[in-house]
């Protein structure tokens, strides 16, 4: 594909998307095919002879995107969001033209440095302190995802815990994480990879109504490793837990890990995004004793996947846990001491030119581009809760800080349960669910920059005649 190829091609894509935009609102939210249709439409091998965009074309709009989910599509409520935009789609579509291998400032140096920048912008739009700008000790990069940081800070927290034996000999299991029982999947994860293993991490009970960790908790369970000769290494605060959006009371934790020697990361994967909005950072009292933190772009704030945000208040702690330096990596900017080396502050050695779309996303829309995205979320969850609130079959599950709404049918689970299957059988909206307090939960997701008033509107009125349907149906006739 020579250039004059390419940008005939190109065109043609760009094309495709933008019509595959415009046209989500008529499409169902969820394929409605079984299992193994794509794979049933796909030839069982490739072609023998080259064929024409066009063709490739084709076969997306009638094998692939009939099989989607569509996580753009107005009417996506599910999980989290995990939206892109137009800028960042053309940020990507950069780097993937320029095929830069970031690992080094020498391997790139513009890659390098628009990614310091971006995450010192990011930091000051969000009101961090200014450790974690690279001004100073501190400072940011960008990991693929908050799995990703979550592991990262552990091995940090682990070089700090152990002075740096961990590197030399292993963990011997002594090494304890603590979360909520709200936390995220990941922070398991991340203590099985890094050698804690699955005993390693302390479940930390929570605040029966706002389902945030408890300090006293958390300290007891911190003292009774203690006595028992444990090592406590890592407490993981979340700001927005993936269930309900519940905001851990980051100042008294703070200060418990001020007070033993603890690292403190802070998940804000979700609910980052909305700090952007002075309003809002309300959420964020207490990072300043965050040791490291994180968010994604790519969840609520118009950057596609993958785009995490990290950033550590000592970047020579981070280094000293993850670098590796073979010969064949060696090189004059590096042995100045000079750049950052990117490759240092990550598990994977390469590294794809990732700032590029968060530079398009932040020049496109400007501070109040993104502050008005988020603001329109939340307004549109709360008109939501508002509803729910005013029909006696409903029950709000949870407080709702940002746009999730955690909320169910006070008939019980089961009735819970088939509202969401049938109200997701419509291809109209999609809905994800949880357990809150034992109970089965719908969970609602409002972010799309597609989804406005009428789509929530929909939403309602498609749950509202679904329940009336169902609860109709478990009513007796007499």
């Amino acid at each position: 594909m020579d250039p004059e190829e390419f940008r005939r091609a190109g065109h043609a894509v760009v094309d495709w998307i933008a019509d595959y935009w415009s046209t989500l609102d008529a499409r169902p939210v969820t394929s409605q095919d079984p299992p193994g249709t794509v794979a049933a439409a796909l030839p069982a091998g490739p072609p023998t002879d080259g064929e024409p965009v066009e063709a490739v074309l084709a076969d997306l709009d009638t094998v692939i995107a009939p099989g989607l989910t569509h996580w753009q599509h107005p009417g996506f409520f599910g999980y989290f969001p995990a939206n892109t935009s137009g800028p960042s789609v053309l940020g990507d579509l950069v780097s993937a033209g320029l095929g830069v291998q970031g690992m080094l400032w020498a391997t790139g140096p513009a890659c390098t440095e628009l990614e310091t920048r971006m995450l010192d912008w990011l930091a000051g739009l969000l009101g961090l302190p200014e450790r974690f700008h690279s001004s100073g000790r501190g400072g940011g990069v960008i990991q693929d995802s908050a799995s990703s940081a979550t592991l990262v800070a552990t091995l940090a927290a682990l070089h700090r815990a152990s002075g740096g034996r961990w590197r030399d000999v292993g963990v011997d299991r002594r090494y304890r994480a603590y979360t909520s029982t709200q936390g995220h999947s990941s922070i398991e994860k991340a203590a099985r990879i890094a050698g804690l293993g699955d005993d390693g991490v302390r479940p930390i009970e929570v605040d029966p109504e706002t389902l945030a960790l408890r300090p006293a908790a958390l300290r007891a369970a911190i003292e009774a490793d203690l006595a028992a000769g444990e090592v406590p290494t890592i407490v993981v605060a979340t700001i927005g837990t993936t269930s309900t959006a519940a905001v851990d009371p980051l100042p008294e934790i703070g200060a418990i890990c001020a007070e033993y020697g603890v690292w403190l990361h802070v998940d804000a994967a979700y609910a980052g995004a909305a700090a952007v909005c002075p309003e809002l950072r309300w959420s964020h009292a207490g990072v300043e004793y965050a040791d490291s933190y994180c968010f994604d772009p790519h969840k609520w704030l118009l950057t596609g996947f993958d785009c995490d945000a990290f950033w550590v208040a000592d970047a020579a702690e981070l280094v000293e846990a993850l670098t590796v330096l073979p010969e064949y990596l060696r090189n004059a900017a590096t042995e100045s001491g000079a750049v950052i080396d990117y490759r240092d502050w990550q598990v994977p050695l390469g590294r794809r030119f990732r700032a590029l779309k968060l530079w398009f996303v932040l020049r496109w829309y400007g501070v109040e581009g993104l502050r008005a995205h988020i603001r329109s979320g939340v307004a549109l969850a709360a008109q939501l809760a508002n509803r729910i609130r005013a029909d006696d079959r409903f029950e709000m599950a949870a407080p709702h800080p940002f746009s999730l709404v955690c909320f169910r049918l006070r008939a019980g689970d089961e009735p819970s349960a088939a509202l969401l299957a049938r109200v997701n059988a419509t291809g109209r909206v999609y809905l994800t669910h949880t357990r809150v307090g034992g109970r089965y939960t719908l969970r609602l997701a409002v972010g799309s920059p597609q989804t406005r008033a009428e789509h929530i509107d929909g939403a309602w009125e498609l749950l509202r005649t679904t329940a009336d349907s169902l609860l109709a149906e478990e009513t007796p006739t007499r």
